[in-house]
């Protein structure tokens, strides 16, 4: 490793946090649709794997922190690992706490990356000598994961029952396009279908309006007035445990620790489980949703970097559902990464410590600090700046022109059937993590249970 390769690795990441810094603020942008191009065409430029890492990781970092405002402000989620903590933001934003929330969503989520880095590492090593047997169950573990939540879930008989119908529509789908030839056999679609439930909810509110029966008994609601919170000036470079309070630095740690260890799992899904089980007794809603906000960011960072880190460095497939989605070209990206020779087995352990530090420090330390310090200025920008429709008609743009380059014109259509179907399950109570699950489990469904 040279003095080169370290600047080239500061500079992507510098350059992935001032880039998904703005992204990120925005709401309705998610982190497949924004991630998954980019590290695809850096991989694809013959960019040095270390470099890619680097620039990966920072984004990563820097999208999951930037999340806090437009769930703060809007009470929209800026991505999907975003969704859980909408309730809770909301909770802060009627009591004119949206600066308070930002706040400290961003330090769960400095304490979350502080965790899973080194958790992350560690794991990775004590689990590559089992690598080759892990490898061997990817499938079933997925399946077993859908019936957990399905099981931990409030809706459990209707999220156990939905599991084999869209894994079969998930497969349907696959072969349909094989068969007609609009997609060669060798290549699965995985990532537009992943895209496709993160819209769902989105899609099928949009089509639902075009009912004038439905439409005539939504409730009209006046001009809203948007208080902002008067918070003093940060000075220097925030600690995130002095932002947060005791019980909500412990809740964090908990949680971010928890995340790591369960990383083959939906980061939607644990975000949901562990963050509501951490403040299910908390009785005061403004001290419940601060709690809330806290644990889930830190959750959410610790369980996305794990979901990246110990499948890439251990194993050398996509065994999480961070790797099969937004990481999926660090896996998989011909001609230059194939499920047989791709970073896992190009850089050394050394290698990956060096550039997952690198990018983890550069993506918290630029972003921590600018949230931190200007999330006054942040909220009103967001307010004045940017319409909440436009941004999510770029976002449902994004994800029709990723179908379209997955599979053309066919696909686009079949991921508008999986959002309108996921967002139909959604809306009957049906937990997002059961829809992830059941989309990687899908192959092994069909082959194994037909």
């Amino acid at each position: 490793m040279t003095i080169q390769l370290v600047i080239e690795m500061i500079l992507a990441s510098v350059l992935a946090a001032g880039i998904y810094t703005i992204i990120g603020i925005a709401p309705g942008t998610d982190e497949t649709a924004v991630l998954a191009p980019v590290t695809l065409a850096l991989v694809l430029l013959g960019v040095s794997p270390m470099v890619v890492l680097a620039f990966f990781v920072s984004a990563v970092v820097t999208l999951n922190l930037t999340d806090a405002v437009p769930v703060a402000v809007a009470g929209t989620p800026g991505g999907v690992m975003a969704s859980p903590m909408v309730p809770y933001g909301l909770t802060l934003k009627k009591a004119g706490q949206s600066v308070i929330g930002i706040r400290k969503m961003a330090s769960g989520a400095a304490i979350g990356t502080i965790i899973a880095v080194p958790v992350s590492l560690a794991l990775a090593t004590l689990l590559a000598p089992l690598s080759e047997v892990i490898t061997k169950y990817a499938a079933p573990v997925f399946f077993v994961g859908a019936i957990f939540l399905a099981l931990m879930s409030k809706n459990k008989i209707l999220s156990i029952l939905a599991i084999l119908p869209f894994g079969l529509l998930i497969e349907g789908l696959r072969y349909l396009y094989w068969g007609i030839g609009a997609i060669p056999e060798e290549k699965t679609i995985t990532i537009s279908f992943f895209l496709g439930i993160t819209i769902g909810p989105m899609i099928f509110s949009i089509l639902s309006l075009l009912n004038k029966d439905y439409r005539s008994t939504l409730k009209k609601h006046s001009k809203r007035e948007i208080t902002i919170a008067n918070v003093g000036k940060q000075k220097g470079f925030p600690n995130p445990f002095k932002v947060l309070t005791k019980q909500e630095s412990w809740a964090t740690i908990g949680t971010s620790l928890a995340g790591c260890f369960t990383f083959f799992m939906s980061p939607v899904g644990m975000t949901v489980l562990f963050g509501e089980g951490v403040v299910s007794r908390v009785k005061d809603p403004i001290k419940k949703a601060k709690i809330a906000l806290a644990s889930m960011e830190g959750l959410a960072h610790s369980t996305y970097l794990a979901g990246l880190l110990i499948p890439l460095i251990a194993l050398g497939v996509p065994l999480s559902p961070v790797a099969i989605g937004p990481a999926n070209p660090l896996f998989n990206a011909p001609p230059v990464f194939t499920l047989d020779k791709n970073m896992h087995h190009l850089l050394s352990m050394s290698e990956f410590t060096a550039a997952t530090i690198i990018g983890s420090v550069v993506g918290l330390g630029l972003t921590y600090y600018v949230i931190m310090k200007y999330s006054q200025q942040i909220c009103r920008f967001v307010f004045k700046y940017i319409p909440h429709e436009a941004i999510l008609g770029l976002f449902i743009a994004l994800v029709m022109m990723l179908s379209y380059m997955d599979g053309g014109f066919i696909n686009m259509a079949g991921v508008l059937l999986v959002a309108i179907v996921s967002g139909a399950l959604s809306r009957l109570g049906i937990n997002f993590g059961v829809l992830f699950m059941t989309l990687y489990a899908a192959p092994w469904i069909v082959t194994t249970l037909f």
